[in-house]
Formats: structure tokens, C-alpha cells, sequence
């Protein structure tokens, strides 16, 4: 018990040097991780302890210090790679914002005119087609305007325009649908289409999950940066 006791006083001699306190301070915040300070004075505990008759290794003493240095350089990376995405995310805001006023093109069936009172767009084939048509409809009514035939197009991206557009859609305030129509001349008949328009932007957000710069667009609402296609003065 005498054996006990001894060994207990000369451990708690030995913790009090090294600064660590064997009490529980009620007001105290528990502590959930080991920091730089706490290892070395553990590992200067360890090396002041040791058997002499049996020393640590050195392989040894160098593995735990490996060690030790690798999870923190863990953790320092992790921080350090969280303040970077930060940095990204501000810098997508900073750079979505020299889209205001202007045009982006993304994905969409209604437009309205541009500043020239026309309408241009492209649409995207996933293979070459026979017959390729495109009917501008009031968004509104419904009435069709205008039928734009552009014969049998290659696979890939292929732009168009309507530059007659009658004079109560020129200056934009009234929208129009587009419809296109696609042959392929696979024996499946004729298929719908969306097409990618030209939309203004009239606004920047970021999101708060992935921090990529959104941007608020006429008659879409918010979309990411991403999805655009082309930007136009």
C-alpha cells in the first residue's frame, strides 16, 4: 500500500514539473485533443523515465516525432486548403460581377430581343440531323411569329438568328418562346429541342454550399456560372 502510495506522489511530482495538473478543475473546459506543447512534454516525460537498461530506440523515438509531424501537417493542410476555397469563392463573386448589364447565353426557350432588336441563340446537336426548324411564339399568347428553317445541320453547336423581329418585340419587353424541332432521319420522327438563348444578367449571389458564383438572371432566375455558354457585351 506504502508501494503504491510512493509511486503515485513520485508520478504526480513528475506531471506537476512537466506542468500538467492531475486535479479536476470543475470550471475547467475538457480538453479533446493533444497540441505541439502537450506531445513534447510527454515525449521529454518519456525520454527522463525510461529504463536505462533498456533505452528507447532511436527508430522508435524518430517514428512517433514522423508521426506527429504528419498529422499535423494533416491539419495545417486542411486549414490551409479551407482558406483557399474561401479565397475561390470570393474570387467568383469578384469576377461574376463584370457580368452585370450584360448577356450570357445558357440553356432556355424564352428570350427577347437584344439591344439591335434581334434574337440569336444556338442550339447543340447530339448528332448530325436531316431538317433542323425553330418557331418563335409569344410567350404570352402563344401566337406563332416566326419559322426559321435551317435544313440539316452537323453535330455540335450551330448559332441562328432572327433579325426581323416585328416592332412590338425590338426593344425587349415582350418574350418569346422557342420551339425547336430536330429530324434526325433515324425513322423517329421529329424531336424537340431546348436551345441555348442569350439572358441578361441583373445580379450576383454566392452559394453557401459549394461557394461558385451565381449569377441572376431576366426570366431564369439564378443559375451558376458554370452553365454559361458564352458572354456577350
Amino acid at each position: 500500500m506504502d508501494v503504491d502510495n510512493k509511486s503515485l506522489a513520485a508520478q504526480n511530482a513528475l506531471l506537476s514539473k512537466l506542468g500538467i495538473s492531475t486535479t479536476q478543475d470543475k470550471n475547467a473546459v475538457p480538453k479533446e485533443e493533444l497540441g505541439q506543447t502537450d506531445f513534447l512534454k510527454l515525449m521529454t516525460a518519456q525520454l527522463q523515465n525510461q529504463d536505462p537498461f533498456a533505452p528507447m530506440d532511436n527508430g522508435d523515438f524518430i517514428a512517433q516525432m514522423a508521426q506527429f509531424s504528419s498529422v499535423a501537417g494533416i491539419s495545417k493542410m486542411s486549414e490551409t486548403m479551407s482558406g483557399i476555397a474561401d479565397q475561390m469563392g470570393q474570387f467568383r463573386v469578384a469576377s461574376s460581377v463584370n457580368y452585370l448589364g450584360h448577356s450570357v447565353m445558357i440553356p432556355g426557350n424564352l428570350a427577347r430581343a437584344d439591344d439591335n432588336g434581334e434574337i440569336h441563340g444556338a442550339i447543340e446537336l447530339e448528332r448530325a440531323s436531316v431538317d433542323t426548324r425553330i418557331e418563335f411564339l409569344d410567350a404570352a399568347t402563344g401566337e406563332s411569329l416566326h419559322t426559321l428553317d435551317m435544313g440539316g445541320r452537323a453535330s455540335g453547336l450551330s448559332g441562328f438568328a432572327w433579325t426581323e423581329v416585328p416592332e412590338q418585340y425590338r426593344d425587349g419587353s415582350r418574350r418569346v418562346r422557342l420551339d425547336v424541332l430536330v429530324n434526325y432521319g433515324d425513322g423517329e420522327g421529329v424531336q424537340s429541342l431546348t436551345p441555348n438563348v442569350y439572358a441578361q444578367v441583373i445580379g450576383t449571389a454566392k452559394t453557401a454550399t459549394n461557394g461558385d458564383g451565381m449569377l441572376e438572371t431576366e426570366d431564369y432566375g439564378d443559375v451558376s456560372a458554370a452553365e454559361v455558354l458564352r458572354f456577350r457585351l
